[in-house]
């Protein structure tokens, strides 16, 4: 896929899917391919190339998780976050992310994947309150970052969860006014893990 002109060191940008990229480092982009950062996890991400990530450095996930690049969340607790993605399939779009680094859903522990479906379960009844959808969708994929993430998503049918059909021009004001309506439906079910 094509990628944007690299952004200036420290700049957040937009690159995938559902992720942003920072240019975290004032080293030159990746001969090879320029635009890329030169930071190997997110010039690895950024390529699908999640193969070579030996865990040394935080994912792009860590980092947002930790504050080091903005997010707009809707959940947080002691074993995941909720978070909208920047390149939404429909408005309400949230990424649930587990606090702790693991590359594959297979490698989550069983209460690491019980807790991140029963979060996605909620949100996802947030997100059909706000919403109104036909259904909400739950996918896994994690090719672009090397850090399990599930995609809750707004459908009316199943082309709705096609990447190919992100926004990703999205206005950052209207990902955080989606934000504000799942966390106002949280908020009415009783929920204190709303984040935001």
């Amino acid at each position: 896929h094509s990628l944007p002109s690299p952004a200036l060191p420290g700049q957040v940008q937009r690159v995938g899917v559902d992720f942003v990229a920072l240019h975290v480092t004032t080293k030159t982009d990746t001969p090879s391919q320029p635009g890329i950062p030169s930071s190997p996890v997110v010039a690895a991400s950024l390529r699908g190339d999640t193969s070579g990530y030996d865990g040394g450095m935080p994912t792009l996930f860590t980092r947002i998780i930790d504050g080091d690049i903005p997010g707009t969340f809707v959940w947080s607790d002691d074993l995941c976050v909720g978070f909208m993605s920047i390149a939404p399939l429909s408005p309400g779009h949230t990424l649930i992310v587990p606090r702790r680094e693991v590359d594959h859903w297979l490698d989550l522990t069983s209460e690491e994947l019980t807790h991140v479906t029963g979060v996605s379960q909620t949100v996802g009844r947030a997100i059909q309150s706000a919403f109104d959808p036909v259904k909400v969708g739950m996918m896994i994929a994690g090719l672009e970052v090397p850090h399990v993430h599930i995609h809750v998503v707004a459908i009316k049918t199943e082309a709705d969860l096609d990447f190919a059909n992100a926004d990703t021009s999205a206005a950052l004001e209207d990902i955080a006014n989606a934000a504000d309506r799942i966390r106002q439906q949280l908020v009415a079910m009783g929920r204190s893990e709303v984040f935001g």
